[in-house]
């Protein structure tokens, strides 16, 4: 089974050719990271799947690199030197080397005009850059520009698997990815005839946002056009809402990979949370990383789960893209829309959402009833 579902990835999810060159690349645990005996667990056994996709790779093309890198702790940090060389070419880099690019790139402190000569040099080497990467690193690539000049400018076709874990592919994998495309455009398409979204929760949540000017997007899983990226297991609807227009608060009950002992609650103001409050110690944690830089503070995206199959609630990959549920994130939107550059991005899913959608004219319409799709939507079944 976990061999079938790998081979799924280049067949299906990927569409690899026997020229294309791929790259798989996963994460190494840092000696500072105190992780619980589950998720050590799991993050041992992320590198051996990475090992073995690299390996049944090679039925699909000759032309597989794979590679490991010292973790860098958060998600939505550029990933090291080194990969950017496999990924883009020698040439490239050294080119965004020598013009002094490349560090604020990887710090995420560059300017616009920056990023401006960073694109011209990376299309410039374009032909040299990978094809296609299956990222099984447990700190997400996606939010990276990393991420963005590879499919953007390179047409590289990219899956994103960060958190990963085994089950997953006998789980939320295990779908009809034509069924879920269809049904996850569907939902991308009703939600952009709307200006503006309402939501709330049984828990506490009330939050509002605009959306004028921002499309979302449908994340199917499949990834076979060129510049196509994604999330495996797939499933969901995204979109960054205008910076400085989110208000209300968040009450938060599962950190990434768990369930809080308590709820906590952030406090939002003009697109930024501006309060935390709760006794577990996530308050902490969490408190620290928004304090490191006041993007970090930035309500990044809104996304809407559009997998059945997604039922795990304990990681975030997974629970993200349960159908019926919203999820949040903090920190980066720079690479789907926003104007948010930073080393950081992490999403927080809300269960038993009702969700209303806003036209210009004011008028609205219910997507989400405590969880449960409009039925006048007519959403195609997937099982």
């Amino acid at each position: 089974m976990i061999t079938k579902a790998i081979q799924s990835i280049y067949r299906i999810n990927l569409s690899i050719k026997k020229n294309e060159k791929v790259l798989v690349f996963t994460d190494n645990i840092l000696s500072s990271e105190i992780l619980q005996k589950n998720d050590l667990c799991r993050r041992e056994r992320l590198r051996d799947l990475a090992l073995l996709a690299s390996e049944i790779g090679k039925a699909f093309t000759k032309k597989i690199i794979y590679h490991e890198y010292p973790a860098t702790g958060s998600h939505g940090a550029e990933p090291p030197e080194e990969l950017w060389v496999i990924a883009f070419g020698q040439k490239a880099v050294s080119e965004l080397k020598k013009t002094g690019l490349l560090k604020p790139l990887i710090l995420k402190k560059i300017d616009d005009n920056g990023i401006k000569k960073a694109e011209a040099i990376i299309s410039k080497h374009k032909k040299s850059s990978v094809n296609a990467v299956i990222a099984l690193a447990n700190y997400s690539t996606s939010h990276t520009k990393f991420r963005d000049f590879l499919t953007r400018i390179c047409g590289c076709r990219y899956a994103s698997m960060p958190l990963f874990d085994f089950k997953m592919l006998e789980g939320a994998m295990n779908v009809d990815y034509k069924a879920l495309a269809k049904k996850t455009n569907l939902i991308a398409k009703i939600v952009n005839q709307s200006t503006a979204l309402e939501i709330t929760t049984p828990n506490g949540t009330h939050i509002a946002m605009s959306k004028i000017g921002r499309k979302a997007k449908a994340d199917t899983g499949l990834l076979t056009k060129p510049g196509s990226s994604g999330n495996l297991p797939a499933g969901e609807v995204f979109f960054a809402p205008v910076e400085g227009t989110t208000n209300g608060k968040l009450v938060l009950e599962w950190a990434p990979t768990r369930e809080l002992k308590s709820p906590v609650t952030l406090f939002v103001s003009h697109g930024r949370v501006i309060n935390i409050e709760g006794s577990e110690p996530f308050k902490d944690i969490l408190s620290k990383k928004l304090e490191e830089r006041i993007e970090n503070r930035n309500i990044a995206e809104l996304g809407i789960g559009t997998n059945e199959r997604a039922k795990r609630p304990d990681n975030i990959l997974e629970s993200e893209k349960i159908l019926g549920t919203i999820h949040i994130a903090l920190g980066d939107n720079s690479s789907f829309g926003g104007n948010v550059k930073t080393p950081f991005h992490q999403d927080f899913v809300f269960f038993k959402p009702t969700v209303k959608l806003f036209k210009k004219d004011g008028s609205y319409i219910y997507l989400l009833k405590d969880g449960f799709l409009n039925n006048k939507f007519q959403i195609p079944n997937l099982l």
